[in-house]
């Protein structure tokens, strides 16, 4: 099958959990025999068309106007950028000829448009999360509703959708009114080959304990509960720290609230780690913490799990089905301090129960996770994709009012 993947993010340009997901899922098609294409933003210093482990990489050149990636310009930034992907795939369209096209999120949905108008192209989209999701059902500023709307237009009009947990489908079913048949659940993969623990790492003990965060600093990551969390742990560890492996909007609230709380000394922010640094901190881990307000899955919960770290994670969208009623992970009620901190002592307390957790979370990576398997239910979606290509797209859709949407969205 020729496959083509629309993200607007892909190595060595990675700001989260998407542009893992693609590069995982477009080499795993890759090994399987299938001809993949991946079409990306511009990288400085990488080639325009570049072949790694068996996937094409056409990247979209730069070109005036050159925004800066900030809220203020995000929507002209978009629709830049999707000028430019459009273009791109439009130049090999012929040459690609693809079977398929699988647009990641509504970043890249106004290119998908383009592309799929060539030759009714089947169109897949893989939705990662939702703005209302991230604002708690909430669309409060102009730039969130038009997210939203463009959320909206991106899966009313493909032919199928695929949601990464239970929660996620469940989520866009009810905010996208999108027909369950059009939907499919398959979750984020790890590679356990990549993700193993490095021989010089060393879990510390218990009287030195360390916990770890690692992702995006946002307020829907919940990080500012992690650290109202720390500063009531050191009550009962007083040398307990905390290492933050991550950046984002948030940094400068976050290390002003640590000193705010005197935790600040115990605080160490890193920023983004190279990823064998990565390993070393996550696994030297007495407890990888995700405390996520909104979490459509998780995949740094896979990662920790790869890595034999047990964890702590929040009771909320895809973290909530890995943990399996706390047999792989201890869970805690997402934005509460108090059962947070319940939720670490019990994890520091009984390290023979964290360590029969993190064995099971392991065990689990290998039967619902591997990339071989999650790239071939992919491949099923885009042949059922195929099949019911002639699906009439919806021409309006609702927003959470209930108000009809005109579309197409800006």
């Amino acid at each position: 099958m020729r496959v083509c993947h629309l993200s607007w993010e892909y190595p060595p340009a990675v700001y989260g959990g998407l542009g893992r997901h693609v590069h995982a899922l477009a080499e795993a098609q890759a090994a399987l025999g299938h001809d993949v294409t991946v079409i990306t933003d511009h990288v400085p210093d990488r080639p325009a068309q570049e072949s790694i482990a068996g996937v094409r990489i056409l990247r979209a050149a730069p070109a005036p106007p050159e925004l800066p990636f900030d809220t203020e310009h995000l929507l002209a930034w978009v629709l830049a950028l999707n000028h430019r992907l459009a273009a791109t795939g439009i130049a090999s369209w012929q040459r690609l000829r693809p079977d398929v096209l699988h647009a990641h999120d509504w970043l890249v949905a106004h290119a998908a448009r383009d592309l799929v108008a060539i030759d009714t192209t089947p169109f897949v989209a893989t939705i990662h999360a939702t703005e209302a999701g991230r604002h708690q059902g909430w669309l409060p500023t102009d730039l969130s509703r038009s997210i939203h709307r463009i959320e909206s237009w991106l899966v009313a009009t493909a032919h199928r959708v695929i949601t990464c947990s239970e929660h996620m489908e469940s989520e866009v079913s009810r905010l996208f009114d999108v027909p369950s048949d059009a939907m499919a659940v398959i979750p984020n993969g790890i590679d356990t080959r990549r993700w193993s623990t490095p021989a010089r790492a060393k879990r510390i003990g218990p009287d030195d304990p360390t916990l770890v965060y690692c992702g995006r600093l946002e307020w829907e990551k919940g990080v500012h509960t992690l650290l109202d969390a720390v500063a009531r742990l050191r009550r009962h560890y007083p040398r307990l720290r905390l290492v933050i492996a991550g950046d984002g909007s948030q940094r400068g609230a976050l290390v002003e609230q640590a000193r705010r709380r005197r935790i600040a000394t115990r605080v160490t922010f890193t920023g983004w780690l190279p990823e064998e640094r990565l390993h070393e901190v996550m696994s030297a881990a007495s407890a990888v913490v995700v405390p996520s307000v909104y979490e459509p899955f998780g995949l740094v919960a896979l990662e920790a799990a790869a890595l034999n770290a047990p964890l702590v994670v929040a009771r909320t969208g895809g973290l909530t089905e890995f943990a399996d009623d706390d047999s792989t992970a201890i869970t805690f009620t997402p934005g509460a301090v108090d059962d947070l901190v319940r939720a670490v002592r019990q994890s520091l307390d009984d390290s023979r129960g964290a360590t029969i957790r993190a064995r099971r979370a392991r065990r689990r990576l290998g039967e619902h996770h591997a990339w071989p398997v999650i790239a071939e239910a992919t491949l099923s979606v885009y042949q059922q994709a195929a099949l019911h290509r002639r699906r009439a797209p919806v021409t309006s859709d609702r927003d959470l009012t209930g108000n009809l949407l005109a579309q197409p969205p800006v």
